[in-house]
């Protein structure tokens, strides 16, 4: 699904003189890679403040500490998300309110958001899915009408760029009181290891997090909140600095990707391709299918004899997770969700692959169907 050795061979020099240079200063752990880091990453997003932490998860929890919310208030997210999203939440003894997707986009169904919003709802987590960003304007419409904070959950769309009704544009991630982001090795921008990070342009919050994420210290061994440890160490930083200057690279050749993949299914009578929106520049984490009177596995289990790697992103929703017997949720009807989870289908895609692997890749998903039917 992802080719890290031949992107790492690319940039092996850079990547290799980056972590040698951390060790040579032996400053692991809140090394001048992490701020620097820091500070590029603000850059390119357009935001105040960066705070790097241990992983995405970590950065979802961080959030909802640092916006106050108590045990009871409600958070509405959708249940299609991977599952970090939503268990930060019953961590914390929050409830869940899980709201629709949108069946073309994945993303979150803005016109449902207002309906689950009840006198305890104390924020909204947008997921910006497979690399696809929410439709944020309107959402941030109705958060401010209703003073309510909004967290990005911009794992799977750094790089992304959402664009409002006026022409103007903005980084996904770059859009709400917080934002969070994970540096997964898979993701478009990886790095070797655990890592994550936060984004935010309010001083106070950028304050209170970093003391939440450093054992809740405003000094050391002075802790005036309840915190945890969480930091992205110098390793990972350094690396992330040199992928970085690669990131905009990386997601164009995510879209040739996908340009690809459009055009070999193009019209197909039982393949759904990602829809392309105007107001968001899709950065493609995941080249997701939707496949129409089709058994999945059958098609999953021959690209897998052929050698073919697929997944499918996510088998289950949140609302239907065990976990959530004993914790509790709230939702309505899901039934776009559901009829997801069922069909969907991701395929290879990552920033080196070459159009000879792309035609393999299609020619045995059309194969397949028409042997199939």
């Amino acid at each position: 699904m992802v080719d890290l050795i031949t992107q790492y061979e690319k940039i092996k020099p850079e990547i290799d003189s980056a972590i040698q240079g951390v060790i040579s200063k032996a400053q692991f752990i809140k090394g001048p890679e992490v701020v620097e880091f820091e500070k590029e990453l603000a850059s390119y997003l357009g935001v105040k403040h960066v705070i790097g932490v241990a992983n995405g998860t970590d950065a979802l929890q961080i959030a909802l500490m640092a916006l106050g919310l108590k045990p009871g208030d409600e958070v509405i997210t959708p249940s299609f998300t991977y599952i970090a999203t939503v268990e930060v939440v019953a961590l914390l003894n929050l409830k869940p309110v899980f709201v629709e997707v949108d069946k073309e986009t994945f993303t979150m169904d803005i016109s449902k958001v207002e309906a689950a919003i009840t006198p305890k709802t104390k924020a909204i987590v947008p997921v910006h899915l497979y690399g696809q960003s929410v439709d944020m304007e309107p959402l941030l419409a109705i958060a401010k009408k209703h003073h309510l904070p909004v967290i990005e959950d911009n794992a799977q769309a750094i790089g992304g760029t959402y664009t409002f009704s006026d022409g103007s544009k903005k980084k996904t991630g770059s859009m709400s009181d917080i934002a969070c982001t994970s540096f997964f090795p898979s993701k478009n921008l990886g790095c070797y290891g655990d890592g994550g990070a936060m984004m935010t342009d309010n001083d106070e919050l950028a304050l209170k997090i970093r003391m939440i994420a450093n054992h809740g210290q405003s000094k050391q061994y002075y802790h005036d909140v309840v915190g945890c440890n969480s930091r992205l160490d110098s390793i990972q930083a350094a690396v992330l600095r040199v992928k970085l200057r690669q990131l905009d690279n990386y997601c164009i050749a995510r879209r040739k990707v996908a340009d690809y993949y459009n055009a070999a299914f193009a019209q197909h009578p039982h393949i759904i391709t990602p829809k392309t929106v105007d107001y968001s520049y899709n950065v493609f984490h995941q080249y997701t299918l939707q496949l129409i009177d089709t058994d999945r596995d059958a098609l999953k289990k021959s690209l897998e004899e052929a050698g073919i790697p697929s997944m499918i992103y996510y088998p289950i929703p949140a609302h239907k997770q065990k976990m959530f017997d004993e914790i509790g949720a709230s939702f309505g009807d899901l039934s776009t969700t559901d009829w997801l989870t069922e069909r969907v289908l991701s395929l290879p895609i990552h920033t080196e692959m070459q159009e000879e692997q792309l035609k393999y890749i299609t020619d045995n998903v059309l194969k397949f169907y028409k042997n199939y039917l």
